[in-house]
């Protein structure tokens, strides 16, 4: 495991996992266009390095919305850990706060958000979420979450609908085991559905607003439009997704609607991204394009699944030195120094 890559971390994960939730997490919507695109878009892209810059010091921390993170890779929200490990999402949050990042934590997720709170105090937590139909019950997650201490709220807009995730059809995988539910779905007796609902508007935001003084970060822009309105409506960041090929199938990777998403933001807030991301010359091209940081979804779970915390911890450990290494050869002393003029596409 201390010498495997992301890839290798997933060919243990598949060796380990039951196949339907091997197909879950790695799988994507329709004909996979869009999962695979958000890959192989980055190998396209190319770096190109200055020298003799006299580098002697690294600096890699970011802070985003009073969050502090030692290397631009956030831990994107993602469903289910405890299918990975009977710990879940308690190991993620562990390990994330060993490698001293931010952890976003899925509506979702198979540990509540208290319990995942108090199995990693250090750790940086915000919450994901979706709108629900259901307003009071809304606000009764978005209470939870300030009192488990989370500092932001990502607010996931690209999902009216489930996706049409062709291998969980063929598997017959529509719902957990038994002994597994959406701890943060608890509402009194019952367990609730998540609900993707096509009813939420740019109204919500603004009842979010009246609702919490976290900041909020919009995940699933995809258009320039899109995000010059977020910032009408006073989010605090947005996140340039496509829920990892997830949702709507052949939709751009989201390293190539980067650099418009950016143009149109202006830095008037921070951007972040993720989808696809599996080196750190990977990072290390998002950041020159644009980005401040990016998530990274099924890394995390390969090396649950593969060593639990520990393989987490590794998977991180494995991005932040991959990052360090291309940051040295690009010759940039921080993460703040890229730019554009160091990604080149081919001609």
């Amino acid at each position: 495991m201390e010498r495997w890559t992301l890839r290798e971390f997933e060919a243990a994960a598949r060796a380990r996992l039951d196949p339907a939730h091997y197909d879950y997490f790695a799988g994507g919507a329709g004909d996979e266009v869009t999962m695979r695109a958000n890959e192989a878009a980055f190998g396209r892209l190319g770096l190109l390095p200055r020298v003799l810059r006299g580098v002697t010091k690294l600096e890699t921390d970011v802070t985003l919305l009073g969050s502090h993170a030692a290397v631009p890779v956030l831990v994107a929200p993602t469903a289910f850990h405890r299918l990975a490990d009977p710990e879940g999402e308690r190991a993620t949050a562990r390990a994330a706060a060993a490698a001293e990042t931010i952890m976003i934590v899925s509506m979702a997720a198979t540990v509540a958000i208290e319990d995942v709170a108090a199995a990693a105090p250090e750790a940086e937590l915000w919450f994901q979420l979706y709108v629900q139909p259901d307003l009071a019950f809304t606000e009764r997650l978005v209470r939870r979450a300030e009192s488990a201490g989370c500092k932001a709220l990502v607010v996931t807009a690209d999902s009216p609908v489930m996706g049409l995730r062709e291998r969980d059809l063929r598997n017959g995988f529509d719902d957990l085991p038994a002994h597994l539910c959406c701890e943060n779905l608890r509402d009194g007796d019952r367990v609730r559905p998540v609900v993707m609902s096509p009813e939420p508007s740019w109204e919500h935001l603004g009842l979010l607003r009246e609702m919490t003084s976290l900041p909020i970060v919009l995940k699933g822009v995809t258009h320039p439009a899109d995000a010059r309105l977020a910032l009408g409506h006073g989010v605090a960041a947005i996140m340039v997704s496509n829920h990892g090929g997830r949702q709507l199938d052949t939709v751009p990777a989201t390293i190539e609607l980067l650099p418009e998403i950016a143009a149109a933001v202006g830095g008037a807030v921070p951007v972040l991204l993720d989808g696809g991301v599996r080196r750190g010359t990977d990072v290390l091209k998002a950041l020159a394009l644009g980005a401040v940081a990016v998530a990274v979804g099924r890394p995390v779970l390969w090396g649950l699944a593969a060593g639990g915390e520990r393989g987490v911890a590794r998977v991180l450990g494995l991005l932040r030195a991959e990052v360090e290494h291309a940051l040295t050869l690009c010759g940039c002393a921080s993460v703040h120094e890229l730019e554009p003029g160091m990604v080149r596409r081919p001609c």
